[in-house]
């Protein structure tokens, strides 16, 4: 095959996966994620693991180094076997406090510091640069197989060339599919579905490649092992240390890489699919590792001296002629290193975006989070960015270690820098002890050693470290070289690393947790981290009050978008039971916000963004008391006189809303009882006045003419008014008669604006508009509608205050329905009035000057009723806004339809 075809067959697997991921984000959309949700696509999009140093690396792991190419698989394996307790306490912090990555569940348990997160994140960076280096090169590698004359070739003209394509490819699909969302707890159903598609690719071209090498080019499975005993892999002898260093490592990164922990903890949707994964996940593995060294022992017995074991799974079928099976193999070797960095390059950029982009905007605005500042578009533009970044990193890493080791003894270096997080991590789910400046002083360490004794080393000859320095040590310090710290020698490099610096991290975490005393709020997080099954879903730690609900709702709207933070208010003001009001800002609401917010900008961030609205401190002395005395049945019988509280206070702030508003209605009952009686009195007294007078029998003509003008006016004043009240009762009591067309909504907007013109004007008013999203077919019943608009539109033109008063109109489709916005730039109508304004006894300006009877957004509220739609108040608009919603199409049995 030639390489521009194998090009095409590439550009054709991405394809597809481009569609299944689409068509996997358009049924999430849809809310259809019944297939989505199932445990087996959670177990295959733990595949990732195997990336290509497994699919590639692995056989030549086993040609180089016998059966210990094992420890790759024993490792995880003994993770999701013996520690699932460890895996199911990870899942239920990460959905309980909604960890974004591995960052930000280090951050938030210790008291929510950035400047964890921040470390954290760039020693994950660090770690994952050789590993997605790695990838670079064995598809490089393998594209170089196709492109050599001979099977076992492995260079091609221009690597470099080759890699930084592939580079973009996977960078374009990463942030078409991976930055959709702000929220990380939506999830990248896109992402993780063409994942668990790349999972059955490489299991099945291994097996595939496997039962070729043991049936089609040997004699079965008694003649393998007979090659197996003759070949070099035989003389392989256990060395009981590396072995378990090996295994111990691959069990960590199972924990700790980015990547693992975005699948296994961010991704996961039913805490019950890891007890699927218990078992499935071990059996994928097994049937992976499976043919390694059959391959193997082929591939050094076919193939020349000098070939790259690396690739025995691409020159083995090449060298046989079977094409077809040589580009399944390419295409499982492809999906191995593709999945790998699309998921390895979405969480590190959340990380990122996180915990250094968005905390570091933020500390640079002189404003606070109550000005305008689109920080939704903040993140998600950081996230695209570091994806590039990401990616840029692990390029430029592959040319400087000049793209020629061997495939294992790269993945084991971020293996080695991953585990780092380790001591931190179990720590602080498992010890209440464990302390913020522990964990940044073992973090420190632990990094600075694995950058020292092997990441730094591993560059070759770029100088980022000086040979003389690998030699005799800096200053010629002999017991400081890299390889051999303290005079230790004879040890490999990895053992070495892995060794120096993981001790010396524990025991700094330890003694550094021992000698420091945890702040407040480190005590919460470590208790609700510590006793995660025993606590509720909520912890209340910040204060009551000290932030208006409308300055709450503006930040949520900047980073969740105006419809998910509406939403999300109008259910929790729903559970207070305030329907139609912003939610009072008590500490269980604002702990809820601040676990939505943190899906999206993580839990540092998304807590020093309420804290600069709150003020002060954010835990009570309450909490203290609790942390510190806590026990089971204490806490229990709390919770139960919490919920009772919690109880009685709703019913009672609900019985408390309800009286004040029917006193309201009260006054407003008796205040339009007397406008009505003046209103009937005053056109009525006129009449009869004026009739009297008509009786004279020597009264001019002239005065006869203008006194009848003045009775037919008064006649028609007062049958506006009988109008008025007869429509509000036909309407209350559904008996209306709609005359239902197809009419464009644009021509109603206009004819709406033309008929309020005559309110006021003599005023200056201006109207802002958006002519293209107003033009769109709608069934309903034209002049009612209009009728609701005229209000609206005269209603701001009669009392919007402002200086230049504006009033911006704006149309949203939302599926099946039309959403039509009135907001104008006057101060507003009062958070006490809100409640009454719909109430047809109610009129908010005084009695005497006021134009009418009250009867106006009443009649609108019944009229929107009949019409299938609604019309509300939006509070937090910086003034009045009222939003219609109505059905684009609108059938019933009382209505009748016009074409």
């Amino acid at each position: 095959m030639g390489f521009n075809s194998l090009v095409a067959v590439c550009v054709g697997y991405v394809i597809v996966l481009f569609g299944v991921a689409f068509l996997a984000e358009r049924r999430a959309g849809r809310n259809r994620l019944r297939f989505l949700r199932s445990p087996w696509i959670y177990t295959l999009s733990l595949s990732i693991y195997c990336t290509a140093w497994t699919f590639y690396g692995a056989v030549g792991y086993a040609a180089r180094s016998g059966l210990e190419f094992v420890t790759i698989y024993l490792g995880p394996t003994l993770v999701f076997v013996g520690w699932w307790w460890v895996l199911r306490k990870l899942v239920r912090i990460g959905r309980t406090h909604r960890v974004t990555s591995i960052a930000d569940l280090i951050s938030s348990r210790y008291g929510k510091s950035n400047a964890l997160g921040v470390i954290v994140t760039v020693m994950s960076v660090a770690a994952a640069t050789p590993y997605i280096a790695l990838q670079l090169q064995s598809v490089t590698l393998s594209f170089g197989v196709f492109a050599s004359e001979a099977p076992e070739g492995w260079a091609m003209p221009d690597q470099g060339a080759t890699a930084l394509w592939i580079a973009g490819g996977l960078a374009l699909f990463t942030i078409l599919f991976g930055t959709r969302n702000l929220d990380a707890n939506e999830r990248h159903h896109g992402v993780v579905t063409a994942i668990a598609l790349e999972a059955v690719v490489k299991l099945v071209a291994l097996i595939a490649v496997g039962v070729f090498v043991v049936w089609g080019m040997g004699d079965g499975v008694m003649d393998m092992l007979a090659r197996i005993d003759a070949s070099k892999i035989s003389e392989w002898h256990l060395q009981p240390g590396r072995f378990a260093g090996l295994t111990f490592v691959s069990a960590a990164a199972v924990l700790t890489l980015p990547r693992m922990f975005q699948v296994l903890v961010v991704e996961n949707v039913d805490e019950r699919h890891l007890a699927k994964a218990s078992w499935a996940f071990p059996g994928y593995l097994m049937l992976m590792s499976l043919f390694v060294v059959p391959i193997a022992v082929m591939g050094l017995e076919r193939l020349p001296a000098g070939a790259n074991p690396d690739l025995f799974v691409l020159t083995l079928p090449l060298s046989q002629g079977q094409d077809k099976l040589a580009l399944l193999a390419f295409l499982g070797g492809f999906s191995s290193a593709t999945s790998m960095v699309i998921v390895a390059a979405i969480a590190l950029a959340t990380m990122v975006s996180n915990h250094i982009v968005t905390p570091l905007w933020l500390a640079l605005r002189h404003s606070t989070t109550r000005e305008s500042g689109d920080v939704r578009g903040l993140v998600l533009a950081s996230r695209r960015l570091s994806i590039i970044g990401v990616l840029s990193m692990g390029y430029i890493y592959y040319r400087l270690s000049g793209g020629s080791e061997a495939l294992a003894s790269i993945g084991l270096i971020a293996f080695v820098g991953a585990a780092q997080v380790l001591p931190a991590l179990l720590g602080g789910i498992f010890w209440r002890g464990a302390t913020h400046l522990g964990a940044t002083t073992g973090l420190l360490i632990g990094f600075a050693l694995w950058g020292y004794t092997l990441f730094l080393p591993s560059v070759g000859n770029s100088g980022l470290l000086p040979q003389s320095v690998l030699d005799v040590g800096p200053l010629g310090l002999g017991w400081l070289r890299p390889h051999a710290l303290f005079g230790i020698e004879g040890l490999d490099p990895v053992l070495h690393a892995l060794f120096w610096s993981l001790l010396f991290n524990a025991l700094a975490f330890l003694i550094f947790s021992m000698l420091s005393f945890p702040g407040p709020m480190e005590r919460l997080q470590g208790v609700a981290f510590v006793n995660i099954f025993d606590q509720s879903p909520a912890t209340r730690s910040w204060a009551q009050g000290g932030a208006e609900a409308e300055d709450l709702l503006s930040m949520s709207q900047r980073i969740l978008g105006a419809q998910e933070a509406q939403h999300f208010f109008q259910a929790q003001a729903a559970a207070q039971g305030k329907v139609g009001f912003l939610p009072d800002t008590t500490p269980a609401f604002t702990a809820r916000l601040e676990r939505k917010l943190a899906g999206s900008v993580g839990a540092a961030t998304a807590h020093a963004m309420i804290a600069q609205l709150t003020g002060g401190s954010s835990v009570s002395m309450q909490d203290l008391i609790a942390v510190a005395g806590e026990t089971a049945e204490a806490k229990e019988y709390s919770a139960r006189l919490e919920a009772k509280s919690d109880e009685l206070a709703k019913v009672a702030r609900a019985l408390r809303e309800a009286n004040d508003k029917l006193r309201d209605l009260s006054v407003q009952k008796d205040a339009f009882l007397s406008q009505i009686s003046h209103e009937l009195r005053t056109p009525m007294t006129s009449i009869r006045a004026f009739s009297e007078i008509l009786m004279e029998p020597d009264l001019p003509d002239a005065m006869r003419a203008q006194y009848s003008e003045i009775i037919h006016e008064e006649a028609r004043r007062l049958t506006r008014l009988l109008d008025d009240l007869l429509d509000l009762s036909v309407l209350e009591n559904r008996r209306v008669q709609l005359d239902i067309s197809v009419v464009n909504l644009h021509d109603l907007i206009n004819r709406a604006v033309q008929a309020a013109s005559a309110a006021r004007p003599e005023r200056s008013f201006r109207i802002e508009r958006d002519f293209p999203t107003e033009h769109m077919p709608i069934f309903t019943d034209a002049d009612r509608l209009v009728q609701v608009l005229i209000n609206l539109i005269s209603n701001a033109r009669k009392y919007c205050e402002a200086e230049r008063p504006v009033l911006r109109i704006e149309v949203k489709k939302r599926g099946k329905r039309v959403q039509i916005d009135f907001i104008d730039n006057g101060a507003g109508i009062p958070k006490e009035s809100q409640k009454l304004i719909f109430e047809k006894f109610s009129r908010l300006t005084d009695q005497s000057r006021a134009g009418g009877a009250g009867l106006g957004l009443a009649i609108c509220r019944e009229i929107m009723v009949n019409l299938g739609g609604s019309i509300d108040y939006l509070p937090g608009q910086g003034g009045a806004g009222f939003r219609v919603t109505l059905p684009l199409r609108r059938q019933g049995v009382n209505t009748k339809t016009t074409a």
